[in-house]
């Protein structure tokens, strides 16, 4: 098992594909036939569209702030502090703030290569991952992915393999399974 921390000073920010607000990438892995996934901490401050991602699958988490309604053509879909919520990049959103900006973590992915899955956890607990990758993203206090300290903000990322994770006390952490087909 290796394990990768990104700073937030390393996350590489670019305009939002429709040109309506800044996003954080964090990681991402492509190839020849395109995207197979990117993490992102978008930034929205006010009410707009959303970049549309055709043939790809979304998993938005609010991770400040008190959420986003997201009006598509099938109704409308809300995004709630640390509650992780999947939907298809192939549909038009236009989204509007609850009760002004927030932050969100998005999974973009290409959900015929990979399956994604995103868990919020909360401390204290010690938790046992085997196989899978994974990225944890670190929204306060202490976490400790085998014995190496991921602080808020940072992000870690783990190759396949055993491994553990310590989540401190009233802490939240965000993770991501990333499974290859």
């Amino acid at each position: 098992m290796t394990m990768k921390i990104l700073k937030p000073a390393e996350f590489q920010t670019a305009p939002w594909k429709n040109g309506g607000g800044i996003t954080h990438e964090i990681a991402k892995a492509e190839d020849a036939q395109g995207l197979i996934w990117r993490l992102s901490i978008a930034e929205v401050a006010s009410d707009g569209p959303f970049s549309a991602f055709v043939g790809l699958s979304r998993i938005l988490t609010v991770i400040e702030g008190s959420g986003l309604v997201l009006d598509t053509p099938d109704g409308p879909l809300v995004a709630e502090l640390l509650k992780p919520l999947a939907f298809s990049g192939d549909l038009p959103v236009t989204s509007r703030m609850v009760d002004g900006p927030i932050r969100d973590f998005n999974v973009i992915y290409d959900a015929a290569r990979v399956r994604a899955k995103v868990a919020v956890l909360r401390g204290p607990q010690m938790q046992d991952f085997a196989g899978e990758p994974l990225a944890v993203l670190a929204l306060g206090g202490r976490v400790l992915i085998d014995g190496k300290r991921v602080a808020p903000g940072e992000v870690g990322l783990v190759d396949a393999g055993q491994r553990g994770m310590n989540i401190a006390s009233d802490v939240a952490v965000l993770v991501v399974q990333l499974t290859p087909y």
